[in-house]
C-alpha cells in the first residue's frame, strides 16, 4: 500500500503485487481486519469464492467504485457482472489518461 495510514474501503480497486495474480486488478469486497481483505474480480475470482489477501500484497488505487460500494452496502452482496464492469471501466479510464 502507498500510505500505511490509509484504510481500505469496500468497493476500492486494487492492483495485486504478489502471488499468482500479480499485476492484475481486483476489487475489495470485504474488509476482514486491519491486515486482511477479501478481493474478487468477477472473472477468475468470483464473488462466491473471494481471495483473502494481505494488505501488504496489494496496492490501493484510491478509486472506489460507487456501483460496487452501494450494492454491497444496500444488499450485502455484489454481482460478478458489476465487478467486471467496474474493473474494465477503471482500466479503460487509466489507459486513456496514460496515453494522453
Amino acid at each position: 500500500m502507498k500510505d500505511p495510514d490509509s484504510v481500505p474501503q469496500v468497493g476500492e480497486l486494487v492492483r495485486i503485487l504478489h502471488g499468482r495474480d500479480k499485476d492484475q486488478v481486483a476489487c475489495i469486497i470485504e474488509v476482514l481486519d486491519e491486515k486482511f481483505v477479501h478481493i474478487a474480480d468477477g472473472d477468475k475470482r468470483k464473488v462466491d469464492r473471494p481471495k483473502k489477501k494481505n494488505l501488504q500484497h496489494i496496492e490501493c488505487s484510491e478509486f472506489v467504485s460507487p456501483e460496487v460500494k452501494n450494492s454491497i452496502v444496500e444488499t450485502g452482496r455484489v454481482t460478478n457482472a458489476k465487478l467486471r464492469f467496474a474493473i474494465s471501466s477503471y482500466i479503460n479510464d487509466n489507459l486513456l489518461k496514460e496515453g494522453e
